[in-house]
């Protein structure tokens, strides 16, 4: 049978996007992609890269009464949210028209529409168009969900955060993961009055529970009014007006009765799966809706293929793109290669930022018999200038091999420092690899290879 492609990719985010132009400008392979929003997905326009600059943005509010500690006759400014707003349009504009000559320059052929799936070999796009394809990559990514309850589509989720008008005087955030933390952080740094609420016993859940605790910790001492243990009863209008942005006035179960400007839902996210016909032609979905694949990202139609967060196995924007590029080598170069989703480092871009790889204390510790690692100090930047702030660093260390099982970082910065930490856990090194490292002295990274005694085992 011919065939109008030889691959055909469903969503230009990043990791489909990667699939897209190796295929086509690698392995001479024709294709074709469709996507129904912007070119560059959650992570460029609407995720990763956005709020990385807005934690840009956030950190400069403290630098100047820190510099007047170094002697500096600096003034405190004010936050200006239309002229970053604006920079920061203009920015996604320029990386999507640079996603888009990407694809452009390898030959593949783009379609702005939405793509379901007709039956194992024909896309039907939103023009009407069908389209055939030997192969179909499905890379639709996932998106931020509103919680089930009475008025909650008077909140917003993170997708809406770039486009506020204006900042809002106070903010409810509700949520205790990753991105809760770190709009919390990020709204408080640009003078947002912010509280938090948590239903769990602590923030960050599944990351090392000693760090979890200083970020939290952290978190307070900035004023955060962060509140764990805590749901909301009810929320409705605060005055007229009542859509999503509006103010709202929330009941909690801590027995608080409050109105915030805005109320931002972090409570989790749902692969972008629905109505593309995947069930219909036999393949498999989760109880999330997250497509089941194999571990070359196969589906149960041969095929048909998915990679990305549609599929909800590690969630972050570099695994997706590692994912599209064993997909090209499995199918298109005949070499199968399987994803590697072990020893993925992460960071967390709290403030202070939290880096991870590995397993956490807690998690070695039901595995295997450890050695735990672990300083806490005020670093000495900051210590200069009077403030309270405390980083962490910790090792966990395996009894039997010495390999180092995790590595947890919370200090400025952590994201930086994991990813040099990452090749040597990846690598398996021992903690007598740390130990032969010598330090680079006066830096907080140094405690990683000078920590000598284990303060506990397990």
């Amino acid at each position: 049978m011919n065939f109008d492609y030889d691959l055909f990719v469903i969503g230009g985010g990043s990791g489909g996007v990667r699939a897209a132009r190796v295929a086509a400008s690698e392995t001479g392979a024709k294709v074709g992609l469709a996507e129904d929003d912007r070119y560059g997905g959650t992570c460029v326009i609407r995720g990763c890269v956005p709020k990385k600059l807005m934690v840009f943005a956030s950190e400069y509010g403290e630098m100047a009464s820190e510099a007047r500690s170094y002697g500096w006759d600096i003034g405190d400014g004010d936050f200006n949210w239309t002229t970053f707003r604006g920079k920061l349009n203009a920015e996604l504009d320029r990386l999507e028209g640079v996603y888009r000559k990407l694809l452009a320059n390898a030959g593949v052929t783009t379609y702005d529409a939405r793509a379901i799936i007709k039956d194992a070999h024909t896309i039907t796009l939103s023009s009407g168009e069908d389209i055939t394809a030997k192969h179909i990559l499905v890379a639709t990514g996932g998106r931020p969900v509103r919680p089930e309850r009475e008025n909650a589509d008077l909140g917003i989720v993170s997708d809406d955060i770039f486009h506020l008008d204006e900042l809002p005087k106070s903010i409810l955030i509700i949520g205790g993961g990753y991105i809760a933390c770190e709009f919390a952080c990020i709204m408080h740094g640009l003078g947002v009055e912010v509280t938090q609420y948590y239903r769990g016993a602590q923030v960050l859940r599944g990351f090392d529970e000693e760090g979890r605790g200083l970020v939290a910790e952290s978190m307070r001492e900035r004023g955060i009014d962060l509140h764990t243990g805590t749901d909301i009863i009810e929320m409705g209008p605060a005055g007229p007006g009542g859509k999503a942005g509006d103010p709202v006035r929330v009941k909690a179960t801590n027995g608080s009765e409050r109105v915030f400007d805005t109320v931002l839902f972090a409570t989790g996210r749902a692969p972008n799966s629905d109505n593309m016909g995947l069930e219909e032609v036999g393949i498999t979905l989760g109880r999330k809706g997250q497509i089941e694949v194999d571990e070359y990202s196969q589906t149960a139609v041969p095929s048909i293929y998915a990679i990305g967060d549609v599929t909800d196995r590690v969630n972050l924007t570099p695994v997706a793109i590692r994912e599209g590029m064993a997909f090209v080598e499995t199918v298109f170069r005949g070499n199968p290669t399987p994803v590697d989703h072990e020893l993925i480092a992460s960071a967390i871009f709290t403030q202070p930022e939290f880096g991870t790889v590995g397993l956490s204390e807690e998690a070695a510790a039901e595995q295997e018999p450890i050695e735990v690692y672990c300083t806490s100090f005020r670093p000495m930047q900051t210590a200069f200038a009077d403030k309270p702030d405390r980083v962490m660093m910790k090792l966990v260390v395996s009894k039997a091999s010495r390999r180092v099982l995790g590595c947890h970082i919370v200090a400025p910065n952590a994201g930086e420092m994991i990813q040099l930490a990452g090749i040597a856990v990846k690598m398996g090194a021992t903690k007598e690899d740390f130990d032969r490292t010598v330090a680079v002295h006066p830096t907080m990274s140094e405690e990683i290879v000078t920590m000598k005694t284990p303060i506990r085992t397990a």
